[in-house]
């Protein structure tokens, strides 16, 4: 089978078709830079607030925030049906049990108010209904009935009644003829039913009969009343009955409507939270991505990523108000860029061999080929090796207004600026109050005000990590806004309140520190009022043989780039070049042409 040729097959217009692939990060449609400069000075909320004004100006990230927003509008709103739904489905239920009490009550009501009819009706000389013996049953059994009760002794006018007619009767049975055979009935004592019923049992329809037939009317009309009284009785109850259970489902009804009601609101407000959650939830994973944060014990944490972006920006912030000068000499990589012409040395140097000087040497050997005698390469010309201490005063009083937040931008700036021009620098940046601790840029960022100034301390440990360092530039960098308050005892222990031994030990340590070589200090004191701190900084700074820069806090970065460029950049210069050694002709078979052959061939003669 053959295919159809191509202009037969029809192809689809694809010029309508929308683009479906959409990106629904929030943080890719606002600037990377004032993210980063959000979270970093206040956390995931002012990158939530820094969302929230950009989404005013920037349309496409409005656009986004309403799209996810519907989205978990519409999944809160599934969470809050879904409970609404099972409250529904009890009510349904609750209602359809109601409805089938009400069947049953009425039900009963109806055929009470038939037997009702009947025991109205009743004829006790004739047959019962079915339906009445229990009635009956219970009405002739009744305690309280008259049939169940003794006769009651005779009072004393029947007692002389009686006696008078049995005188009477005794003359007349006296004066009158009587046959034997001719017995004047007797009288019978009365005796009750209850004598008669059996106790404890039902009475057999027998039973029944013969107990309805020693009635008297006055107490078949007695029996009627009661079982009319009883039925009405009964009726009455299964009415109050009826009545209450409906009371009582009105009463579930009404407490499952409100209940239905508080869930309605609670899961509003859940799911409300939720969607704020989600929304904040959806934020902290893109910040996670870019890996500007990070979760530690549920809690968010800030990377070494973010805080080394954001010290290139505040880098970059500072760099535009230094001078040019001092703007390109804080520019640089790992190469120092400057080359110098030198012999080879390992074969990895071929790679920047300097062919026509190599070809000139051969040359004036009398060589047709170069080999490693006469190679020349382009050497990189090696920077010195820096060793760098950041020192950060960060004692109580560097807590007040900005002073400790600009320290730490102007030291993270000085940071990136030094890994910029030496990538190989070391870098040690250390945090100190009573105590000296050694930080990361992720701790230099977070730490908060401590208690008093140990700055002989600060110095001590400075002194630590300098005297091994094999850097030939190393440099000392402190910030702080006081003079020493603190000092640590020949014991170890941190003692504070007595400033003369505070600075004489501090003074001791500066001694100490300048017996590193080669060394250079820069002390940057924070603008205060009290002319002691001042004066106490520049008596540190004499005993260092450093320089002391007094400032405000918003040009503390200014200040250390600044000094920081102004330091002497020493190189690691090669020998003088020297010309091609001659070389001295030897015959064409000896050893000394083997080997030169050899090395004509190894650099590809």
């Amino acid at each position: 089978m053959t295919s159809p040729p191509a202009e037969s097959v029809p192809l689809p217009d694809c010029s309508q078709v929308a683009e479906d692939v959409e990106s629904d990060d929030l943080l890719s449609a606002i600037d990377s830079a004032a993210v980063i400069e959000a979270l970093a000075e206040h956390g995931p909320g002012g990158v939530k607030n820094l969302i929230e004004r950009e989404a005013g100006e920037n349309s496409e990230l409005a656009r986004r925030i309403a799209r996810l927003r519907e989205l978990l509008k519409r999944q809160a709103s599934s969470r809050v049906s879904r409970i609404l739904d099972e409250y529904d489905r009890r009510s349904h239920e609750l209602e359809l049990d109601r409805k089938a009490r009400a069947d049953e009550l009425d039900r009963e009501m109806q055929a009470l108010e038939a037997r009702l009819a009947e025991a109205r009706q009743i004829h006790l000389g004739a047959g019962l209904d079915s339906a009445l013996l229990d009635e009956v049953q219970h009405a002739l059994l009744l305690p309280t009935a008259s049939w169940m009760q003794p006769p009651p002794p005779p009072t004393l006018w029947e007692r002389i009644r009686a006696f008078f007619a049995r005188i009477a009767a005794f003359f007349r049975n006296l004066f009158r003829r009587r046959s034997k055979l001719e017995a004047e009935p007797r009288t019978e004592r009365t005796v009750p039913i209850a004598t008669l019923l059996p106790v404890g049992r039902a009475l057999t329809p027998s039973e029944l009969s013969e107990a309805l037939a020693r009635l008297t009317p006055r107490q078949q009309e007695e029996l009627e009343t009661s079982v009319t009284r009883d039925i009405s009785e009964r009726e009455r109850t299964l009415a109050r009955e009826a009545e209450a259970k409906r009371k009582e489902a009105e009463a579930q009804r009404r407490r499952l409507e409100e209940e239905r009601k508080e869930a309605e609101r609670r899961a509003q407000r859940e799911a409300d939270q939720w969607a704020r959650e989600a929304e904040e939830k959806r934020l902290r994973r893109e910040l996670s991505e870019r890996g500007l944060v990070s979760e530690q014990g549920g809690q968010l944490q800030i990377t070494y990523s973010l805080v080394e972006r954001f010290a290139k920006l505040v880098l970059e912030a500072e760099s535009r108000s230094l001078p040019g000068d001092v703007r390109m000499s804080l520019k640089g990589g790992a190469s120092t860029g400057v080359y110098e012409k030198a012999r080879l040395r390992i074969p990895d140097e071929v790679a920047h061999l300097d062919i026509p000087s190599s070809i000139l040497a051969a040359r004036q050997t009398g060589s047709r080929h170069i080999d490693e005698s006469t190679s020349y390469v382009f050497r990189e010309i090696l920077a010195e090796r820096v060793h760098i201490v950041l020192a950060l005063d960060k004692s109580g009083s560097m807590g007040e207004g900005e002073k400790l937040p600009a320290a730490k931008k102007a030291l993270l700036a000085l940071y990136v600026a030094v890994r910029r021009r030496y990538p190989d620098a070391t870098i040690d940046v250390i945090a100190f109050d009573n105590e000296v601790r050694l930080l990361d840029l992720v701790q230099l960022w977070e730490t908060p005000p401590g208690s008093f100034t140990n700055t002989g301390e600060a110095l001590r440990t400075a002194f630590l990590l300098l005297r091994s360092s094999r850097a030939n530039r190393k440099e000392l960098f402190l910030v702080t806004d006081g003079l020493p308050e603190a000092f640590t005892d020949p014991e170890g222990r941190i003692k504070s309140g007595n400033l003369d031994k505070a600075m004489e030990y501090a003074l001791g340590r500066a001694q100490e520190l300048t017996s590193v070589k080669p060394f250079r200090c820069t002390m940057v004191l924070i603008k205060s009022q009290n002319p002691e701190y001042e004066k106490a900084a520049r008596l540190l700074t004499r005993q260092l043989n450093g320089e002391l820069v007094v400032t405000e806090p918003q040009r503390l970065g200014i200040e250390l780039l600044v000094r920081w460029a102004s330091g002497k950049e020493q190189t690691r210069r090669a020998a003088p070049e020297t010309g091609p050694a001659p070389v001295m002709p030897t015959p064409a078979g000896g050893t000394r042409g083997a080997k030169r052959r050899r090395r004509d061939r190894r650099m590809g003669g």
